[in-house]
């Protein structure tokens, strides 16, 4: 298989890459900080300056804001904003709900909320996991009681990435608890400004807030938020996943990381007073997670292959998303191998390697085999839906 680009594609990655050295900060390592109030801004500062340029949402059509551009376009765009771990890609509402409003929303709902998410001013958060359910995700309880017009929503989500930051959820819930557990499940659209919602932090092992657990306390949301059929939530929210486990980011992060330490072992020397590059154990491992993040890349492209042809291949989605999550997290644990000692180091000690970004990487990354579906879960997917193997 082999893949290549047409000149217009090339010319446009050419001019993304001028435009992120313009907003990026000079010497910008990232990734952003979601807690910080200055990371924060810059992040709202590039989401505007995309949308003014009509990137933000490129892949939409254009009757939503969009410029019908290809799939193969928009990787390119993903690839190279992960690649410089560049704030301002709002994967929630861009490549999440607003798909899925294209779809499955109403007109009213297209109307208030695509162009918001197209102009970038609006920022969404996901609500699917729970503290009782996590990859078996159909076991969520939070409850969503119909009353007249409204819904009065009672529960808890819990890893919910940016909702400290959020305007918008888009969430889950049980309509029917007597159906089966697949079967009674809507989707709502929430505004976390309604009275009811509380959101507390979660500090994750890198010392970073970018989790939350949100409670629910007899929040009212209005009827005309509920996205698709009553308790067919179920199909909607797996139409989120299959956006969200289709992306080329997981691999552009290891391939930054990986290029980042190429450079740290040309000029790292060894105990021997050698560069590292010129030892040939660590040129062997570098070559082989470099196989490994190309072979990963193809299968991101063969994605967007077959996005372009109209297909939605939840096969091949899982199967990047599990080569892309495994071959970022190796390289991230080869670099730490690297490092030794000075690589646990914080950022601002003098013996600190690489900024000590790449430990804080790899503790917030730990998260990289669970979220968008565990690396079980893929497994199972591409041995139920591509191999077309027995349930057992």
């Amino acid at each position: 298989m082999q893949f290549q680009f047409t000149e217009e594609d090339e010319q446009f990655r050419g001019e993304l890459r001028s435009f992120l050295a313009e907003q990026l900060p000079a010497e910008w390592t990232g990734p952003a900080d979601e807690a910080d109030d200055e990371d924060w801004a810059l992040n709202q500062r590039i989401k505007k300056a995309l949308a003014d340029r009509g990137w933000l949402v490129m892949h939409w059509p254009k009757a939503y804001g969009g410029m019908d551009a290809s799939p193969m376009r928009n990787i390119i765009f993903a690839e190279e904003m992960a690649y410089h771990r560049a704030p301002g890609n709002d994967r929630f509402g861009t490549r999440m709900i607003g798909p899925v409003l294209q779809h499955y929303g109403t007109g009213e709902q297209k109307s208030q909320y695509l162009s918001d998410i197209a102009m970038g001013s609006t920022q969404w958060c996901q609500g699917y996991s729970e503290p009782d359910a996590g990859s078996d995700l159909a076991s969520l309880k939070t409850r969503a009681v119909l009353e007249g017009d409204r819904f009065i929503v009672n529960g808890a989500k819990i890893w919910t990435s940016l909702a400290h930051r959020a305007d918008m959820i888009f969430m889950l819930v049980r309509t029917d608890p007597d159906a089966p557990k697949h079967r009674g499940i809507s989707m709502l659209l929430v505004d976390m400004k309604s009275a009811g919602v509380q959101v507390r932090p979660i500090i994750n092992m890198s010392g970073s807030h970018s989790f939350n657990q949100v409670i629910f306390d007899d929040v009212e949301v209005p009827a005309e938020n509920l996205v698709g059929a009553l308790n067919n939530g179920w199909r909607v929210g797996m139409s989120v996943l299959n956006y969200e486990r289709s992306g080329i980011d997981y691999v552009a992060w290891g391939q930054r990381a990986w290029d980042e330490l190429v450079e740290f072992c040309r000029t790292e020397k060894g105990v021997d007073g050698q560069s590292l590059a010129s030892d040939q154990t660590v040129r062997r491992k570098l070559a082989e997670l470099d196989a490994e993040l190309e072979g990963a890349r193809l299968l991101t492209y063969d994605v967007a292959w077959h996005q372009q042809q109209g297909e939605a291949p939840a096969d091949v989605a899982s199967m990047s998303k599990l080569a892309g999550t495994l071959a970022n997290r190796n390289v991230l644990d080869y670099g730490l191998k690297l490092l030794g000692m000075y690589g646990v180091l914080e950022k601002g000690s003098p013996y600190a390697k690489l900024q000590g970004r790449f430990f804080k990487m790899r503790m917030f990354y730990t998260s990289g085999e669970i979220l968008a579906g565990t690396t079980e879960i893929q497994k199972n997917l591409i041995a139920w839906r591509g191999l077309e193997l027995p349930r057992v």
